[in-house]
């Protein structure tokens, strides 16, 4: 059913489905679940209550699944979920929950982590997440469907970044990115939307249309926020992706809204 070579220690307890293949000096330990067709390259570590989707693949020296970097954990059952076809490469690593964050960490399908990205205790990551080599995020970060986060970024703890955002690389990232918005800098401002993502992505010219008009709108400098939000709302109210902006900028955060670059620079 599983290939596992001679130098691998899998403990007694952990599930294998068919046709995993686990490589040179991995360790799995007795409460992980490897999905069928999961392969370990080797020197990997997986432990904890951890779940990795089928068709996985991880690479060496991956730490996934042991205990958070949290001070108040005590060692709650808290686990970890991979979704299917999600690369891991070299020197990432991946924590679980806490109990002040509904004890789980959540990683969707088809993500490509990339070298020695950090996924810190009670992130949610959708699917088709891309991140970038070493980036990293703190605990309770949430990542939407298809958001990119370049190279050496970190984002603060709680941030929310939105749907097809994009994230340049060595940004420092303390507030919430709009879905389909771009974000640079040492603290990271909006410098517009990620455009050509949603070119690659195949979204209509109506639809990339409504989203720079709503985007201007949204951060005009006449009227507040909310005067601004329910605008575009009632103007767009037929453009799904206009309304998740209005969505995730009306839902309840920790953080504050990542705002463009006043002109005279602040």
């Amino acid at each position: 059913m599983a290939a596992i070579h001679s130098s691998a220690i899998v403990a007694a307890g952990a599930k294998l489905g068919e046709g995993v293949e686990i490589g040179p000096f991995c360790v799995v330990g007795a409460h992980v679940e490897l999905g069928a067709s999961v392969k370990l390259h080797s020197h990997v570590v997986v432990e904890g209550h951890t779940t990795v989707g089928a068709r996985c693949s991880i690479f060496p020296f991956a730490s996934i699944g042991h205990q958070p970097q949290d001070l108040k954990f005590k060692g709650e059952p808290s686990r970890l979920e991979i979704g299917e076809d999600t690369i891991i490469r070299e020197h990432v690593t991946m924590n679980p929950g806490t109990a002040g964050g509904g004890l789980l960490t959540k990683v969707g399908s088809r993500c490509l982590i990339m070298v020695g990205s950090h996924v810190a205790h009670d992130c949610k990551l959708g699917n088709n997440v891309i991140l970038a080599n070493n980036a990293t995020l703190g605990g309770h970060v949430v990542v939407e469907d298809f958001a990119f986060l370049g190279g050496l970024c970190a984002v603060h703890q709680f941030v929310r970044i939105g749907r097809h955002a994009m994230v340049g690389g060595m940004s420092g990232v303390e507030n919430d990115v709009i879905p389909y918005g771009s974000v640079m800098g040492d603290r990271a401002r909006l410098g517009g939307l990620n455009l050509v993502g949603l070119k690659r992505r195949g979204f209509s010219r109506e639809d990339i249309h409504s989203l720079r008009t709503a985007y201007r709108l949204l951060f005009a400098q006449e009227g507040t926020m909310a005067e601004r939000i329910g605008d575009v709302a009632q103007l767009f109210s037929a453009t799904k992706a206009v309304q998740e902006i209005v969505d995730f900028i009306k839902a309840d955060s920790q953080r504050a809204l990542c705002q463009p670059r006043s002109t005279n620079g602040a």
